[in-house]
């Protein structure tokens, strides 16, 4: 029998109950992915993030209750947390080497931890399909942009926040869809739907503000942002724009630490 260590941690939240949960399991090797999969489903998260040490760093991978996903922001904040704070790691800054986007690093400033991520281009739509309007409930919008997903920039945060979209309707859009506004004490606020996902909606989502960083850098002139994502369990993100990377800062909680036990079958 297998045993592996396991923390729930709520990430971009400093209170238990806020941010978004992501399962997190240090591994001494890579397991089958059939396992990491069904380890997935079994802790029921939007992601759960696996890792193990390596000379340089980490290696870092991220599983939904589906498949292995190119990147998550929040789980990679969630299994930072857990390095910095549970596993005797004595420096301020991880390089996690990963599949799909490189290497990625986070650094630790008292409570804060801060993500680099890739900065993430979209695409002005002058012809939005009109489903995209009536799964959010809205006649139109400010302005809709396309680029890993949808991008509706609506006129206020008040807008953002009483949306109560369909969100099997989405589905045919074959994309996930990121609601935007300018924000009343923020920057910037935004909302996250997940069409076809096993979360309707993210509670706050790293890797959207990969899009969301770049586009409001530009509108308003400046390169650092404070944005929150208005769910109901919400989320404070600190952003910066460097170049072709992003900053995203976010506080994390440790809900919960206890023992997988993997028994061969």
């Amino acid at each position: 029998m297998q045993e592996i260590d396991f923390y729930l941690v709520d990430a971009f939240s400093d209170a238990s109950f806020g941010g978004n949960p992501a399962a997190v399991c240090p591994l001494k090797a890579w397991l089958p992915d059939e396992t990491l999969l069904r380890m997935a489903q079994q802790h029921n998260q939007s992601e759960t993030a696996f890792f193990v040490r390596t000379d340089d760093g980490f290696e870092l991978r991220w599983f939904t209750t589906q498949y292995e996903i190119n990147l998550c922001g929040h789980a990679t904040l969630a299994a930072s947390h857990v390095i910095f704070e549970y596993l005797d790691y004595p420096h301020t800054e991880i390089t996690f080497s990963t599949r799909f986007v490189g290497n990625l690093t986070v650094k630790r400033n008292g409570d804060w931890l801060t993500l680099n991520f890739p900065a993430w281009s979209a695409e002005a739509v002058d012809n939005p399909p009109a489903l995209l309007f009536s799964a959010l409930g809205v006649s139109e919008a400010k302005e809709v942009r396309v680029g890993r997903d949808y991008l509706v920039v609506l006129e206020s945060q008040q807008q953002v926040e009483s949306l109560t979209p369909d969100i099997a309707a989405m589905i045919p859009l074959g994309k996930m869809v990121c609601v935007t506004a300018p924000g009343e004490q923020y920057d910037f606020v935004s909302r996250f739907f997940c069409p076809g996902e096993g979360v309707p909606e993210d509670p706050v989502t790293g890797s959207a503000h990969s899009m969301l960083i770049p586009y409001w850098s530009e509108k308003l002139g400046k390169t650092r942002m404070n944005a929150r994502q208005v769910s109901a369990r919400g989320g404070d993100l600190r952003c910066e724009l460097q170049g072709d990377r992003v900053l995203i800062g976010g506080q994390a909680t440790l809900y919960l630490k206890g023992k997988i036990f993997l028994r061969p079958e």
